[in-house]
């Protein structure tokens, strides 16, 4: 039997993470679809869970109650408008943030004082992360090693997953940026990910084609077998 959570004194505020998994199963999987999806109408959730629109429109009421989730129409043509369901800035703290305002602002401090500083501590993640994640990927190759990454970055809270591409590639969709707050400030950040990436995929072309950051709603990058040298 599972142990019970210890009773939160007043005043204590939970962790973003523990927010949401002190949601109902039925409530974190719905924010964790609109995550994914950006925005979404309550037939296409339905649709995605599996569950009936009258089960979603409840769930959506109680966490509009809460903030967590809002709606716009969308007019097309005569006819009502289609209601799209989407996150709030509330709902989107709730789900991993590796490092928060405080590691930002050190890091602040550490950048005017020595710059280069600030480019070593970045390497040297990447080439930890790098080392970590080569000895859980071991010898796979070719889908599942793309797989086994995807899973690893999901536990990494980039709520991460993989699908093929008919020219043979790949497609790694990162929908969640666990270190936003630094990457907003520190280029690094997201450079030293696609120098991981690249790292752990040796024999592929990796390329970023869409950006948190930049304003997109994933982090997406195409994974590409090299052929081997002749």
């Amino acid at each position: 039997m599972a142990s019970a959570p210890h009773p939160r004194r007043p005043g204590d505020r939970p962790s973003p993470a523990s927010a949401l998994r002190e949601l109902s199963p039925a409530r974190r999987a719905l924010l964790v679809a609109l995550r994914k999806l950006d925005e979404a109408s309550v037939d296409d959730l339905a649709r995605g869970l599996d569950v009936t629109p009258g089960a979603v429109r409840q769930q959506l009421q109680v966490l509009a109650a809460s903030g967590l989730v809002d709606h716009r129409d969308e007019r097309r043509g005569p006819g009502r408008p289609r209601r799209l369901h989407r996150l709030t800035a509330a709902a989107d703290a709730l789900f991993p943030q590796a490092y928060g305002d405080l590691t930002t602002e050190l890091l602040g401090y550490v950048d005017d004082e020595d710059p280069a500083l600030v480019e070593r501590l970045f390497a040297r993640r990447r080439d930890a992360r790098i080392d970590r994640t080569r000895r859980r990927l071991g010898d796979l190759s070719g889908p599942e090693r793309v797989d086994a990454l995807a899973r690893i970055l999901d536990e990494d809270g980039y709520l991460a997953e993989a699908e093929p591409l008919a020219d043979g590639g790949w497609r790694i969709r990162e929908h969640n940026c666990a270190i936003l707050a630094v990457a907003g400030r520190h280029p690094q950040a997201c450079s030293s990910e696609i120098d991981f990436l690249r790292a752990v995929l040796p024999d592929a072309d990796v390329r970023r084609v869409s950006h948190i950051v930049s304003g997109d709603h994933a982090c997406v990058y195409e994974v590409r077998p090299v052929p081997p040298a002749v």
